[in-house]
């Protein structure tokens, strides 16, 4: 969940760290081992990160699990969400015997979680302390209708309305209200303007969605109807998209055309011009981006999804490197 007052701190940080030629690592502070994991804990594949309002940073992660087709049927043991202090400290987990294959994790404005299982095909909502609070979809049943998914990627909030990006077969962006009722949908399986190649992330700010069309390689910016509004071309394929406010964007690719392994950070204008790209898989940051976090004071989490490790990545001032 962004916070008001990122965008300024992140761009008075780039603006700090100088030009630099595209894909430069700005002057940063980089810690690859932020995390504080107990010793004997699993802590596997990480598939997603976020934010509440407590400045607490929440932590997605798979166990002894890893991504594999066809998807297993049985639960992962090991507590699959952690949540940290911005120190790295963990403070509390919960998920254990819960999830089959977890992918998205999102906290919403009231500090809910939010999570999509592309195995089990439902969205899930939790307490701030993980109690189970509501389950869209039907467990294990694939469908491109109100009652169903197909695997379903991750959660947005528009206001009341949240936005599922659903995901690796139904190619849509669905609109729901918070009792779980379809308002309404947008996107097809294809490559046209208003098709969609896994939408793999989705977040709303300032009246607009953004969606990261992952195969399709683009960032797509659409109205609260489902109109295109602009179509940004990454070079690479865009695993997550986060309006910062104000019109700014920043996405993460996780992975380039040629499907080699890297973590692109891009800081989009609000004309989608790049303001700023750079490689976070320098000094020993992330091998693949799979999501990314901001918090209230710019500090970038990404999830390293190949490494089974959260990278606290912070830009820069002064004469920090």
């Amino acid at each position: 969940m962004m916070r008001s007052g990122a965008v300024m701190l992140m761009l008075a940080a780039l603006a700090a760290c100088g030009s630099g030629a595209e894909e430069d690592v700005p002057r940063a502070v980089v810690d690859a081992e932020w995390a504080q994991i107990p010793e004997g804990m699993v802590f596997g594949q990480v598939s997603a990160v976020d934010t509440d309002s407590h400045g607490h940073v929440f932590v997605l992660q798979r166990g002894t699990r890893a991504w594999a087709e066809p998807f297993p049927t049985d639960t992962i043991a090991e507590p699959t969400v952690l949540m940290f202090a911005r120190n790295g400290r963990l403070l509390d987990s919960w998920g254990a015997d819960e999830f089959v294959m977890p992918h998205g994790l999102s906290v919403d404005a009231d500090n809910r979680v939010w999570i999509t299982d592309v195995a089990r095909e439902q969205v899930l909502r939790f307490s701030h302390n993980g109690a189970p609070e509501a389950a869209w979809g039907e467990r294990g049943v694939s469908g491109d209708d109100q009652a169903h998914f197909g695997r379903p990627a991750d959660v947005g909030f528009v206001g009341e309305t949240v936005l599922v990006a659903d995901g690796y077969t139904n190619h849509r962006i669905a609109a729901f209200d918070v009792a779980g009722t379809l308002l309404g949908r947008t996107g097809e399986a294809g490559s046209g303007a208003r098709s969609l190649a896994i939408p793999h992330s989705v977040a709303a700010a300032d009246g607009k969605i953004y969606v990261a069309d992952r195969e399709n390689s683009r960032i797509q910016t659409l109205s609260p109807t489902g109109d295109v509004l602009a179509s940004w071309p990454t070079p690479g394929h865009p695993y997550a998209v986060k309006p910062l406010g104000a019109g700014w964007v920043v996405s993460l690719e996780g992975r380039d055309a040629a499907d080699r392994p890297g973590a692109i950070i891009r800081v989009w204008r609000p004309d989608g011009t790049v303001e700023r790209s750079f490689d976070v898989s320098a000094q020993d940051g992330p091998t693949k981006g799979h999501d990314f976090a901001i918090d209230s004071d710019g500090s970038i989490y990404v999830a390293d999804v190949d490494a089974g490790r959260i990278v606290k990545f912070e830009l820069a001032q002064g004469g920090a490197k």
